[in-house]
């Protein structure tokens, strides 16, 4: 809340540094230049993520420096107004799916210390946004059992490891169709755990959409 502060007394700084604006026009048009990146079932289990159908992104994050300092901005400074400006590349990436009908969005929930702390929950957020373009319902399907703490530092190992039985289910019945929605998947442990309990739970189909991916 203190960076929300912060930011609403200094100037507006867009992502390249120019003043005025959160982005620019010029920025905005890199943003929707960017490739959408779509894993498939084949490609996911190469990556030992074993329980996602499929996997879309709006870019890579390695790909834009734009992307890596809107999501910084938005998770750490509270910069809300850049979920209007990252859900474009969300809402294109959905287009990949094959969602059917009665499909639900659901956003990687945090644990409630974390979203204390923080004060908000950038997935729910961008699936929000992501929902009212697509017409899908969001649905908080999934509760954080404990924090996990941070990922940033940790092997793809050590990310799996801290996922496991991190999440449970609270919703019945659950949709036959779920799409999960965060802001970067990185090693995918996150979202490979939620899909594993969603499908325990009965979900036939669990797609995963986020902003960016890597």
């Amino acid at each position: 809340m203190l960076f929300r502060l912060l930011d609403l007394l200094a100037p507006r700084i867009s992502l390249t540094g120019m003043p005025g604006a959160w982005v620019t026009l010029e920025e905005r048009r890199e943003l929707l230049l960017l490739h959408p990146v779509f894993l498939d079932v084949p490609q996911l289990r190469k990556q030992r993520i074993r329980h996602l159908d499929l996997l879309v992104a709006g870019c890579s994050y390695a790909a834009s420096p734009l992307v890596r300092t809107a999501v910084r901005r938005l998770k750490y400074h509270a910069v809300w107004e850049l979920t209007a400006e990252l859900a474009p590349l969300l809402t294109r990436a959905c287009r990949l799916l094959p969602i059917v009908q009665g499909a639900a969005l659901c956003p990687v929930p945090l644990h409630w210390t974390r979203r204390f702390a923080r004060g908000f929950n950038q997935a729910e957020m961008l699936a929000h946004v992501l929902g009212q373009a697509i017409n899908r319902p969001v649905q908080s399907l999934l509760v954080r059992t404990r924090p996990t703490g941070a990922q940033a530092r940790r092997t793809h190992a050590d990310r799996r490891r801290a996922m496991q039985e991190a999440f449970a289910a609270i919703a019945d019945p659950l949709p036959r169709c779920v799409v999960l929605v965060d802001d970067v998947a990185t090693s995918g442990a996150t979202l490979d755990a939620c899909a594993s309990v969603l499908k325990k739970r009965g979900v036939e189909r669990v797609y995963a959409a986020v902003v960016a991916l890597g």
